[in-house]
């Protein structure tokens, strides 16, 4: 395929016509030679002259054809003689292939029939090849992504170097998807094409900056916008729960606005990414981090512990006469399990390396804590509550992170309050709401319940009534006002929306104390 791309043959020769004159003139006579003079991109029409540094040479466009500059107006003509002595020169101007653009160029190396853009993106940028070169203002750090289709497939090294010849050092990898998504993580799969083997990259969206490795995790810029967009809607102080956070495009500007986010994601290396993005942009004391299925998660998360909620109710005499589940010391397996891990965990948030990312934050097991905060000091407690149970107080004094305006208190446990869920999993989440039947204890809660941002795709054969249908199917519950909004188009016939609605009571709340207090002390959903 290199031999495809002979770069001497994009040179082209433009014989031109040069005017030699003083510097100091330069700028009088553009104003009067306005429309007569070189015009293209990246192309200045006045340069040095070789032969001396007190001229200057101003180039003539291409309709100026006559050395005598009879194509000029004669009253422009008489004004620039009037300001001095005319000395029109020959110029050869050479536009070779580093001056043509990549769509220019591959329209010229690419078969005949195929449809290429008449413009080209100069920023850093995406591609997505198909039966057209279609070329989007979407990047990944330095990184260019196609997806090219089988019939391209025998000219993606050559496209691969335009496209990285044309964009360094913006971009120093081009990569190419191979195959089709399999993998539980919706991982991609890709062959580097052009430049360095680095996958490595960091990407700035509003004004948060995202460390990833393309080949490991998540990514799409594409859906800045909606980040945005969403993120709007909360205000400081408010509890998020995400539950496909990836590394993290919705938890940081949440974070980074003031909100409590508890983020979770299956994917280990997802959530190594989103400790060291919380790092990067100074909100790890906003995040806590979670590697779970969404489903146990939301449940853990939600979930009331039996010490906290109902000290009344004696929890191992109820579970010992379920299953006999109590050990020696008085907690279930799963208890005891917590209760190491999140003493493990606290330990080693003394540490400052990335792994200490979640400052004021427990792993996601039934026992999740308190988190709060204040001005006055700054300092980290562990205590316990009832017999069984970790809590962690964390106060600071103010904030590292510029954005963040000033300090915020969370004195509310999840299973008592949570202002917004996030489940940004388009191809599945509809299928996850199923996951708040009789999740939440009516008697803890406190305040409204939370909206749900739930994500899907939606067909052009489908309607958005079929949607909400879908959705209320799975939540054996009627949803009120509901919230449709487009997010983009992902294929001719296929779109991304964003269903948001008030979670209906009638889905989520539990009343049923014994029923929640065995499974709370056991971590069952």
């Amino acid at each position: 395929m290199e031999a495809m791309l002979d770069e001497s043959k994009f040179d082209v020769q433009l014989k031109l016509w040069a005017l030699r004159i003083p510097r100091e003139l330069c700028k009088i006579a553009t104003r009067i030679l306005n429309g007569y003079l070189l015009d293209r991109p990246r192309i200045k029409p006045i340069t040095e002259d070789p032969t001396s540094e007190r001229n200057r040479y101003m180039i003539f466009s291409e309709k100026v054809q006559n050395s005598d500059l009879s194509d000029i107006p004669g009253k422009k003509l008489d004004e620039l003689k009037g300001l001095c002595e005319l000395e029109v020169v020959p110029y050869l101007l050479t536009l070779g292939y580093s001056y043509w653009s990549a769509d220019h160029v591959l329209k010229q190396i690419l078969p005949p029939g195929l449809e290429v853009p008449s413009s080209f993106e100069t920023i850093i940028i995406i591609l997505v090849i198909d039966k057209r070169i279609d070329v989007t203002n979407f990047y990944t750090g330095h990184i260019a992504h196609l997806n090219i289709a089988d019939n391209l497939l025998p000219y993606k090294e050559v496209i691969a170097k335009v496209i990285y010849d044309k964009n360094q050092p913006r971009i120093r990898t081009v990569v190419n998807k191979v195959g089709t998504i399999t993998n539980k993580f919706r991982v991609p799969k890709f062959e580097v094409l052009a430049g360095e083997n680095d996958m490595v990259t960091e990407v700035k969206q509003y004004r948060a900056t995202f460390k990833l490795d393309y080949s490991l995790v998540y990514w799409n810029s594409r859906l800045e916008h909606e980040h945005l967009r969403l993120v709007s809607q909360f205000r400081a102080g408010e509890t998020i729960c995400d539950m496909f956070a990836g590394i993290g495009p919705f938890a940081i500007p949440a974070a980074q606005k003031g909100c409590l986010v508890y983020a979770n994601d299956l994917n280990p290396d997802s959530i190594h990414y989103l400790k060291i993005n919380a790092e990067i942009n100074k909100v790890n004391d906003h995040v806590c981090t979670y590697n779970l299925d969404a489903r146990e998660f939301i449940s853990q998360l939600l979930a009331v512990p039996s010490w906290k909620s109902h000290p009344e109710y004696d929890v191992r005499s109820l579970r010992s006469s379920a299953n006999g589940g109590i050990q020696a010391n008085g907690l279930t397996n799963f208890e005891n399990r917590s209760l190491t891990e999140e003493v493990k965990e606290v330990a080693c948030n003394t540490s400052s390396s990335l792994e200490g990312v979640e400052v004021s934050c427990v792993n996601a097991y039934a026992n999740v804590p308190a988190v709060k905060r204040c001005s006055e000091s700054s300092h980290e407690e562990i205590g316990t509550g009832d017999s069984a149970g970790v809590w962690v107080t964390v106060t600071t004094k103010g904030s590292t992170n510029k954005r963040m305006k000033g300090s915020v208190v969370f004195n509310t446990k999840p299973w008592e309050h949570v202002d917004h869920v996030i489940m940004n999993l388009p191809a599945s989440a509809l299928q996850f709401l199923d996951a708040f039947s009789g999740l939440i204890q009516r008697r803890c809660w406190k305040g409204p319940l939370p909206w749900i941002h739930c994500y899907c795709f939606m067909r052009a054969s489908e309607t958005k009534e079929l949607i909400i249908s879908e959705a209320e199917s799975a939540l054996n519950a009627s949803i009120c006002d509901p919230i449709f909004y487009k997010v983009r188009d992902v294929a001719p016939n296929k779109a991304m929306f964003c269903l948001s609605f008030r979670l209906p009571e009638e889905a989520c709340f539990n009343d049923d104390v014994t029923k929640t207090i065995i499974h709370s002390a056991d971590g069952e959903s």
